[in-house]
């Protein structure tokens, strides 16, 4: 049921914010988000911005000045705001925002206990009791409850901070605090490390992107259904968010200026056919399914400017639809914690520090992990018209999961071991002309088990992709999967397994960038 829920949310999300952006379907559409760096969309007058002419061939953004009007310090280079307005977004006390995360709590137990009847939901003074008496463990529920739902619901108690004018850092604190409830009180099951850990680190990454999203979707300068529909959204993405605004009467207040920060959002939606091999080859064994993806490139990399936890992040979601009870195929994306912009001649650079989060779920391997590491954006001109973006990240994981020597299987409970080690991501995309793309994208993980069948696995993926323009701002594409896993448990035989996966489908890239008047 939870995964129901989980589709039809991504179904709105993408309805939803496809009415705030402005679609191009008059120029030459990039066949990949990262071209989202060479286009240029008009912004209205009477908001200080002018009409530029959108160049496909542009391989810079032009240096952009700011009047009198534009503090530098205060808004971005498209003229939104870097922060939040403090004005209207007063911090509330930490008695109102920790009574929002038990409210989270107490309205997810309600549902589970009387609404779907779940025997963990079973809860009262008995299981209280010995709960706090008897102490931890490591628990057995499926994958992707624990390394996807957990964190989900984690980001509902960050946002319940983050919505009553808590910062990112501030806000983290009562993501421990609805972990350890639920934990302790939610469930007739003993508190788990793996929950508290998977729900408040990777609930804090969900929850803070949720926010970003969720900003730049509202707007409170708006009335009518234009605003419903706003609020509508928002409250599809971050629940715990509209709980916040309903209490606090913000729903229906207007304002006569922009009270949230919002950076360009470029949205990539994609479709179609998903073959699955048994092995390397393509075989009567193998399964065919249909895929869609969404894929969300948030702030400009490449902008000279101070950089916040999550001014830049990325995300992309999988979805399978064929293949059995595995329809979320794929939750990734990485957050920029801190950095520094630099640029030589026209070789541009995002350097810092970032926040990744990978939740794979497919017939190889399960994999689910909480990573930290630096990491480099970077943009280089080959010619007027043709740029090579790359996205280098080397992380430490200091906790993760790893499904077992065999791969996953189709039970319930636990198939996987509780990890630690190292990741390694390239991605690499050459963009020829605005017709053709080809990108390369490599996974590279080392996983030690802590809890689980003790021993080291090295796993990878390499995934090529080729892609060519029809018509405006959609493309067709190819792409090919590779999956390596070599297993050496310790008191086991080593298990060495390739498998390949192609996929044929239909991409359509939908931008919103606003560049700012240039002082007269």
């Amino acid at each position: 049921m939870k995964n129901v829920y989980f589709l039809f949310i991504i179904f709105l999300i993408s309805i939803s914010l496809q009415a705030q952006f402005k679609l191009a379907f008059n120029e030459k559409m990039p066949l990949n988000q990262n071209l989202c760096l060479d286009k240029q969309i008009s912004m209205n007058e009477n908001n200080h911005f002018f009409t530029l002419a959108r160049d496909p061939f542009k391989t810079s953004f032009p240096e952009v000045g700011y009047s009198s009007l534009y503090d530098s310090t205060k808004y971005n280079m498209y003229g939104d705001l870097l922060n939040d307005n403090p004005f209207y977004n007063e911090k509330t006390s930490l008695w109102t925002a920790a009574l929002e995360v038990t409210l989270v709590n107490v309205t997810t137990l309600l549902i589970d206990r009387y609404l779907f009847n779940y025997d963990f939901s079973n809860v009262g003074f008995n299981s209280w009791n010995h709960n706090l008496k008897t102490g931890w463990e490591w628990d057995i529920d499926r994958f992707a409850m624990n390394h996807f739902f957990h964190p989900f619901s984690g980001s509902m108690y960050y946002n319940s901070a983050r919505a009553n004018g808590y910062s990112f850092f501030e806000s983290a604190p009562f993501t421990v605090l609805g972990s350890l409830e639920w934990e302790y009180f939610g469930e007739n099951t003993l508190p788990s490390y793996n929950d508290v850990i998977n729900t408040t680190v990777n609930g804090i990454f969900l929850g803070e992107i949720f926010y970003r999203l969720g900003s730049n979707i509202l707007d409170d300068q708006t009335t009518g259904a234009d605003r419903f529909f706003r609020e509508f959204a928002a409250a599809i993405i971050t629940p715990s968010r509209f709980i916040s605004r309903l209490l606090e009467g913000k729903l229906t207040r207007t304002t006569k200026e922009e009270v949230y920060q919002k950076e360009p959002l470029n949205i990539t939606l994609s479709g179609g056919y998903h073959r699955i091999n048994e092995g390397v080859k393509i075989n009567k064994q193998g399964s065919n399914s249909l895929n869609f993806n969404i894929h969300l490139d948030y702030g400009n990399p490449f902008e000279k400017r101070s950089r916040k936890p999550f001014d830049y992040f990325k995300i992309r979601t999988d979805l399978d639809f064929g293949v059995g009870r595995k329809i979320l195929n794929n939750v990734s994306g990485s957050g920029i914690l801190f950095g520094e912009n630099s640029k030589s001649g026209n070789f541009e650079m995002l350097v810092g520090v970032f926040q990744n989060m990978n939740f794979f779920d497919n017939k190889t391997y399960e994999i689910g992990t909480i990573a930290f590491g630096p990491g480099i954006i970077s943009k280089l001109p080959i010619s007027k018209s043709s740029n090579l973006y790359t996205n280098l990240h080397i992380d430490i994981m200091p906790f993760g999961g790893l499904s077992g020597r065999f791969g996953p299987d189709t039970t319930q409970v636990q198939d996987y071991n509780y990890c630690g080690g190292a990741e390694g991501r390239l991605e690499t995309t050459l963009n020829l002309g605005g017709w053709m793309s080809i990108s390369f994208i490599g996974y590279y993980w080392w996983f030690h088990t802590y809890v689980g069948v003790p021993g080291n696995s090295f796993v990878g993926l390499i995934k090529p992709r080729i892609a060519f323009n029809i018509f405006d701002n959609v493309s067709i594409g190819f792409e090919h999967l590779v999956y390596y896993s070599d297993r050496y448990p310790n008191d086991f035989p080593s298990v060495h397994s390739v498998r390949t996966e192609q996929k044929i489908n239909i991409q359509i890239y939908l931008e919103e960038f606003k560049f700012k008047k240039h002082e007269q």
